[in-house]
């Protein structure tokens, strides 16, 4: 999930009239953000069409990091003793102390619930996976229509991070944008399924709402004023998009991953997993845990962001996607995110001389050229920013 998150590198200005506008960074090619990849792209549905006996070697990971070589919880029943918590949104809304309960653990200990009642047509979802579903299965021709470059990774890629003769992952995908306004460029998303771009306006909408719903409630549990998170990310100038993920069948699945380990650069990504195949992975303590979705949830996880607001009481967390042989899978990413240009630091109602501030100031314009330029790196970066006064 990555998350691997808001990708187009932005800074805004001021136009005349005193609204704001957004143009390209002048700097991104001397960042190592060029407008084309450093080797030919390749679609790996291609590769797994083609029906490779093997995994080309730009895709296995070294044994350390190949799936079978640490412990995968995999179908875990309801009572099992690990597992993310499913939080039921509406009674917590409705002031249910074990809902608080259960959530205030998950963002302390997991930094990753499930959410049910969340107020999202189950309708809805299920056509917005499909559409995506039916995208990822169109010609190839048609998808090479809205290929992506690294200077804004808008439209139907391959691969994350600039480094060339890096060891990738096993997926394609497309990203769009949908909040600030300016961004949002209908033009940019596909034409094909013919319904596509109706249904996906439909669920950007309604899942900026859960973010703004979300967001109050992570506040409100902190013990703050239930505006005081959205506030820190811009108020209604916050940052919305979205990256759909598309992993094809993998001849040796125990070789290659979905998407390396990583958390997530932003703020609350919302994600819509496949009903039918599991996929997603969890890094708890020194365990990996197999996410089992249930019915009509939403995977919620709290991006690096989150973890920098709250001076690290909110964790982010480490996760990654495993594939499979047998089938394709297909999840939808939403990434809720701060304004991109103002500094984001500890909130200060959070900081006490026995918890000093943990993180400098930084915009998640700096924060997330890490991911965009390296690719998917565990928490390094997180943990790399977190101050030496």
């Amino acid at each position: 999930m990555n998350h691997q998150n808001e990708i187009m590198i932005k800074k805004e200005t001021t136009d005349k009239n005193g609204l704001n506008t957004l143009s390209d960074q002048d700097n991104d090619t001397k960042k190592g953000l060029g407008e084309k990849w450093p080797e030919p792209t390749v679609r790996v549905q291609s590769l797994a069409e083609s029906n490779l006996a093997t995994v080309p070697d730009r895709y296995i990971k070294p044994p350390s990091e190949r799936p079978d070589q640490t412990i995968i919880i995999n179908h875990q029943p309801k009572t099992a003793a690990i597992n993310i918590p499913v939080v039921d949104l509406s009674s917590l809304l409705s002031g249910s102390e074990d809902e608080k309960e259960r959530i205030s653990e998950a963002c302390r200990e997991f930094g990753f619930f499930q959410v049910i009642n969340h107020g999202v047509r189950p309708e809805l979802m299920e056509a917005a996976r499909e559409a995506w579903r039916s995208f990822f299965n169109l010609p190839v021709e048609a998808k090479e229509v809205y290929s992506n470059s690294p200077s804004t990774y808008e439209g139907y890629g391959s691969r994350l991070g600039v480094e060339k003769g890096a060891i990738l992952d096993w997926n394609d995908y497309y990203f769009l944008h949908y909040l600030p306004l300016v961004l949002k460029d209908l033009n940019k998303w596909p034409s094909l399924p013919f319904n596509i771009r109706e249904v996906m306006d439909e669920y950007g909408e309604e899942l900026v709402k859960l973010g703004e719903r979300l967001a109050r409630v992570l506040s409100s549990i902190l013990g703050l004023k239930e505006e005081q998170l959205q506030e820190a990310f811009g108020g209604e100038d916050v940052g919305a998009c979205m990256r759909v993920n598309y992993y094809p069948k993998c001849p040796r699945p125990e070789l290659a991953l979905g998407l390396s380990p990583h958390s997530d650069p932003g703020g609350i990504t919302i994600l819509l997993p496949d009903d039918k195949v599991v996929g997603l992975q969890v890094r708890y303590r020194d365990t990996w845990i197999t996410v089992n979705s249930h019915p009509h949830a939403f995977v919620v996880n709290l991006g690096d962001q989150i973890q920098i607001l709250s001076n690290s009481i909110y964790k982010s967390s480490e996760h990654r996607v495993i594939v499979n042989s047998q089938k394709e899978r297909v999840s939808l990413a939403f990434f809720y995110n701060p304004k991109s240009d103002i500094p984001i630091q500890p909130l200060q109602q959070l900081v006490t001389s026995n918890n000093p501030p943990l993180y400098p100031p930084m915009s998640f314009d700096e924060y997330r050229l890490f991911i965009r330029t390296q690719g998917p790196r565990g928490k390094s970066y997180v943990e790399s920013h977190i101050s030496s006064c």
